[in-house]
């Protein structure tokens, strides 16, 4: 087993809730509750969910772009919730973020050599020739050409962008890359442009990703091992093979059934899922999920499962399997 490089245990966010005259507190939105979850050198591990599930929270988190309400992120070795600015400063450098909008994520107000300089500044990495020589070689490397440094976000492409964006997030050569949604906000045809692009540079330069994203086919393209996420937890996680071949949980089968196959002649007897996600500020009592669940049973409505090992390296929170555990 390669060694892990990045460990979560029971984290947690909840955004408090303010009412009233005085604006006192009178509840909270539990957008990440008790969320854990491993991520071993050089693999990529997936967060697939409905919007407001939590993923993108979760991906803040470990960056402390969002200070966790509670919970551990252990990378490389060191406890980031106990780290002060300076110091989460410092391990920023190794973990960067490749965001949903090329369009909003980018100055405009920039040039491409400047944005992509600011991460070395930052860090005080090479003198300003050395920055430049940096610069070139990293939009060679995303596909892009050394002449497009002088130019704006605006004369770009939503694609291109992007690689703009993936090219910022190397810059300080970092171990683990969250990317969130990278590709969601760009057409079909250049999606799987992006995702490759982000496979060979897995490949090239060792990195570790975060994969955050709401479209399953995307995920299973790209990811080692997928984490489900339902209304701010882990109801699944196994491997990319596992998980699309027999997933556990009904969440998780209902997802798979909802992703559309471009095949008009074939007929699928899909299990469809029916109603709102509930809301965060008021989860349904027990299991999260009952309340969509065609399988639900007297417990699902009382006692939340605990996310367990029911197959070997195939976890699930769900109580039709307890029996078997």
């Amino acid at each position: 087993m390669s060694k892990v490089l990045l460990k979560v245990e029971n984290l947690k966010k909840y955004f408090p809730i303010t009412g009233g005259i005085f604006s006192k507190k009178i509840g909270d939105v539990k957008a990440v509750d008790d969320v854990s979850f491993f991520v071993k050198r050089g693999e990529t591990l997936g967060i697939v969910g409905e919007s407001g599930c939590g993923k993108s929270t979760t991906g803040r988190m470990l960056m402390r772009l969002i200070e966790p309400t509670e919970g551990s992120v252990i990378f490389d070795g060191k406890e980031l919730t106990e780290l002060n600015d300076t110091e989460m400063r410092i391990i920023r450098k190794d973990v960067q973020m490749v965001y949903q909008d090329p369009y909003a994520s980018l100055n405009p107000r920039h040039t491409v050599e400047q944005i992509l300089e600011e991460p070395l500044i930052v860090h005080g990495m090479g003198d300003k020739q050395e920055r430049r020589k940096r610069v070139k070689e990293m939009l060679e490397v995303v596909g892009l050409s050394g002449y497009h440094a002088k130019r704006y976000p605006h004369q770009f492409s939503g694609g291109q962008r992007q690689r703009i964006g993936i090219a910022r997030a190397l810059m300080t050569k970092p171990k683990l890359i969250i990317a969130d949604e990278p590709v969601s906000a760009l057409d079909v045809s250049i999606q799987s442009q992006v995702l490759n692009l982000l496979e060979d540079l897995q490949a090239e330069f060792g990195l570790t990703y975060i994969f955050i994203a709401h479209d399953l086919g995307v995920v299973k393209h790209i990811s080692d091992r997928v984490g489900v996420m339902y209304l701010g937890r882990l109801v699944e996680i196994t491997t990319s093979s596992k998980l699309y071949e027999h997933p556990l949980h009904p969440y998780t089968e209902a997802l798979l059934g909802s992703v559309p196959i471009p095949d008009p002649t074939v007929s699928l007897d899909r299990e469809i899922l029916t109603g709102d996600l509930p809301n965060p500020a008021d989860p349904p009592q027990g299991c999260a999920f009952h309340t969509r669940c065609k399988k639900c049973m007297d417990i699902c409505k009382i006692e939340r499962p605990q996310l367990a090992e029911i197959e070997p390296d195939h976890y699930a929170a769900c109580h039709l399997y307890e029996q078997s555990i």
